[in-house]
């Protein structure tokens, strides 16, 4: 099992940007797969960027490609997510989730644990 926390998250203007943390404890963070999920209100929770065990390997959804950088430290147990030329669309909480078996997934439930969110909030 493995527990996260996530902080960074704050109000910004459109144009600005922000960098997410996630603190990992527990179960070796190298044994798993990374993403940030987000969720604006009245809307699905959404998968904005995902990396691999390694790190080498990483995925974003299109409306976050070209502006945001997903990565990780294994060595501090420690996910990131930058976040560049922010937009009032991306106004959301954003969740730091972890699974054991790939990366490559993209729905929420396929996702094992959890973060309590981070809101950010990005004003035009």
């Amino acid at each position: 099992q493995v527990q996260l926390v996530e902080s960074g998250g704050g109000l910004v203007q459109a144009g600005g940007s922000l960098r997410l943390s996630c603190a990992a404890s527990g179960r070796t963070f190298s044994s798993y797969a990374m993403g940030w999920f987000r969720q604006a209100p009245g809307k699905e929770r959404e998968c904005a960027a995902t990396i691999s065990r390694s790190g080498g390997n990483t995925y974003y959804a299109d409306s976050v490609k070209g502006r945001f950088t997903i990565s990780r430290d294994n060595a501090n147990n420690t996910l990131y997510l930058q976040m560049n030329s922010l937009k009032p669309e991306d106004t959301a909480v954003y969740y730091c989730a972890a699974n054991g078996v790939s990366f490559s997934l993209r729905n929420q439930y396929q996702w094992n644990y959890w973060g309590q969110g981070t809101q950010v909030t990005v004003s035009s």
